[in-house]
């Protein structure tokens, strides 16, 4: 007898290696493990195809994602300038489109009937993931045991991975939960549920506090062509190099952390703490260089798509005809976004010292205040007026009508 496959979404943690040994019995499927590499740290993912197979996966699958995670995802959204609610860069909502993908990529390849996820009934993740399942291979059954199975608690897993003899090592719980790979770490739950409570110092792994940096800031040149980083220093690195190298210099300079209480997609408010040091840092950058290549209805117009563009992030929604016709506007602002920006890292600051680009639209000939050829300052009157001219209007019309109504009295 031939039996199902199903491609479960498998970190190595207590609740996807749990989830093995449940689709099996509960459902009958051959468990075939999928991980992704997208930075998640040195470790992260050492032994996890061992570990699949010994809690009963038939098959694991480890793929290297950071390159097409950093190129095809992270930097498409920093050229849009997305941010959630003006302060997140979602790093865990846009590491979720290309893990999801290659989870059905997998699945199609393995012949799979059906794809399954831990991600819990209260977050985000489940709707990303499931929202790219749908757009990708809308024929896949998904399976979200966390919506489903009888287990409502970490202390219901144990018993039911003891239950099993499933190998998962139980250590003291950490007072929150973590989510890391090359753009972020975020944080949230146990302590941190409470808005009140400050985050521990020990909490953060990517940079030190702006207390503890460096008593002399560091000056970093950032290159682009098209919007996209290419260089960092005048020295061309690789788009997974340069996010690392970005990552070590902000963190060393306390740059990065965010706290925010977030609009969840699924209708409720969390906190969520973030580190986003080598992220902050090319946002920045690249802002400063579109100040000066962008023409300024495009830009500000940019700025109103930004916002939806962070919402189709941050819903899930990469995958959508909407999110590929924005692109097309970004990319397009994009060809003139060329040149250099040169930063001081500083104490969890940013402080921008220059910017040069070939298509600059900065002339200093037409924004001196000296005298110029270009700029008629008497024509600023006639524009003034013209300009002015409902305002102008709005207030001779008003005030003939109050003084109508006081006649009247």
């Amino acid at each position: 007898m031939i039996m199902a496959k199903v491609v479960l979404a498998y970190s190595g943690g207590l609740d996807t290696s749990i989830i093995v040994k449940w689709l099996k019995e509960e459902y009958g499927y051959e468990v075939i493990a999928f991980a992704a590499d997208v930075g998640q740290g040195p470790g992260e993912l050492d032994g996890l195809e061992e570990k699949a197979l010994a809690t009963g996966a038939a098959k694991a699958v480890v793929l290297d994602l950071r390159r097409e995670f950093v190129e095809e995802y992270v930097f498409p959204m920093l050229q849009s300038g997305a941010l959630y609610e003006g302060k997140y860069m979602m790093g865990t909502a846009i590491a979720r489109p290309v893990i999801a993908r290659y989870m059905v990529q997998v699945a199609l390849q393995e012949g799979a009937d059906a794809v399954a996820h831990g991600a819990t009934g209260k977050g985000n993740d489940q709707v990303r993931f499931e929202l790219t399942v749908k757009a990708l291979a809308p024929q896949l059954k998904i399976i979200a045991p966390w919506r489903i199975w009888n287990l409502r608690s970490r202390s219901d897993c144990i018993a039911y991975a003891r239950k099993h003899g499933i190998p998962v090592p139980v250590t003291v719980e950490k007072p929150y939960s973590m989510d890391r790979n090359i753009l972020h770490i975020s944080y949230e739950g146990g302590v941190l549920e409470d808005p009140a409570n400050v985050p521990f110092e020990d909490m953060f792994l990517l940079t030190c506090s702006p207390e503890r940096a460096p008593a002399e800031g560091e000056e970093v040149e950032i290159s682009f062509v098209r919007g996209v980083p290419v260089a960092l220093n005048g020295v061309k690195l690789d788009s997974v190099a340069l996010m690392e190298k970005l990552n070590e210099l902000g963190g060393k300079h306390g740059i990065g952390r965010v706290d925010i209480v977030e609009n969840r997609l699924v209708g409720m408010k969390s906190r969520g703490v973030y580190e986003t040091p080598g992220g902050t840092i090319l946002y920045y950058a690249h802002r400063e260089l579109e100040q000066l290549t962008l023409d300024r209805e495009s830009m500000h117009f940019k700025e109103m798509v930004a916002v939806k563009y962070a919402e189709l992030v941050y819903y899930g929604l990469w995958y959508s005809p909407l999110r590929l016709a924005l692109d097309a506007f970004v990319r397009e602002t994009q060809q003139y976004v060329t040149g250099e920006v040169k930063l001081r890292l500083y104490k969890g600051n940013i402080i921008v010292l220059g910017r040069r680009s070939p298509s600059s639209l900065y002339s200093p000939d037409l924004a001196t205040f000296e005298e110029d050829k270009l700029y008629n300052q008497k024509d600023a009157g006639g524009f003034i007026n013209l300009f002015g001219l409902p305002l102008q209007v709005e207030g001779l019309l008003r005030n003939r009508w109050k003084g109508e109504v006081e006649e009247e009295k």
